[in-house]
């Protein structure tokens, strides 16, 4: 079961009105993840991935310049990632941008989407067998290696037989530096916009963790395919709401307390843009200034 959503608005802004990295680029980015919902195994056994364990798996491809999911396939969680990578994937155009982590990588799905002109951006697997045919350029700063590479026969070969570009850098996690290897069909970019073209894949997480928490996607009311499938079809609509609200009233403040005031007053009869503004976070202009005189000090006269 799949559902699209879509903005109708071009001027959506990616992170609560603040410009980030996707700017840089005039190309849609979609970022492609999905995430594990559990659920309780003795009540719903059509979503049994394991003896003792249920979930169900939501597949999402977000805009990032508009932070909108466009394309949502909810199964369960038993079906790995790169068996929903086509539909997935089935609506990006020529020149847009796909970034995904591994899980998604299906060497005949991504020569698909380099035939299509899609350019894509994900993580190297460990145990890829290839040859080294050129040096792009040499290493510079965190950039350790930035080359094109052909697959070995025997292992994708067949399945990818156009030559692609692996770029690795040297991240810093958790305050220790890392070592990522990237690959992508692209061979004109700069190495270090590789690299940010996947740190921006982070944000699919952000989503994902705001749906559960703003929007409670893990308790459900009802325990059949459909009433799970539902509650999370109504989650990503509110979700596709809040967002043209945060829009039209200019939201400047954290997408969560917007859901925290709408929530506070949703049976009141009030003017809900007016209370924004009344509020102090809408207007992305607007600055809340204080004054001495409003302070309350005991004590003091």
């Amino acid at each position: 079961m799949e559902t699209h959503l879509k903005s109708s608005h071009p001027d959506f802004s990616t992170q609560h009105g603040k410009k980030n990295f996707a700017y840089r680029f005039k190309s849609r980015i979609h970022l492609i993840d999905a995430t594990t919902i559990q659920l309780v195994a003795n009540c719903m056994d059509w979503a049994k991935h394991r003896r003792r364990k249920a979930g169900i798996k939501c597949h999402c491809r977000l805009d990032l310049q508009s932070y909108l999911p466009s394309f949502v396939l909810i199964d369960t969680a038993a079906e790995h990632e790169n068996t929903r990578a086509r539909e997935v994937c089935a609506g990006l155009k020529s020149g847009e941008i796909a970034v995904f982590d591994k899980g998604y990588i299906d060497f005949e799905h991504l020569n698909d989407l380099h035939t299509r002109g899609v350019f894509w951006v994900t993580r190297a697997k460990d145990s890829m067998a290839y040859t080294t045919v050129r040096t792009l350029h040499e290493p510079s700063g965190n950039v350790l290696r930035d080359v094109i590479i052909a697959f070995h026969y025997h292992y994708a070969k067949h399945a990818y037989p156009q030559e692609l570009r692996l770029v690795e850098t040297s991240i810093e996690v958790d305050g220790k530096p890392t070592i990522m290897t990237f690959i992508t069909n692209n061979l004109l970019w700069q190495p270090q916009s590789v690299a940010d073209l996947y740190r921006c894949r982070w944000q699919i997480e952000l989503f994902f963790k705001s749906l559960k928490q703003n929007l409670q996607v893990a308790d459900f009311l009802g325990y059949s395919a459909n009433a799970v499938r539902w509650q999370i079809w109504t989650a990503l609509l509110v979700h596709l709401i809040m967002r043209f609200l945060a829009w039209q009233s200019r939201w400047a403040s954290y997408f969560g307390r917007l859901f925290t005031l709408v929530r506070a007053t949703l049976w009141r009869r009030l003017d809900l843009l007016k209370l924004l503004q009344l509020y102090g976070t809408a207007g992305a202009n607007k600055r809340v200034r204080t004054r001495p005189e409003q302070a309350f000090l005991p004590g003091i006269c």
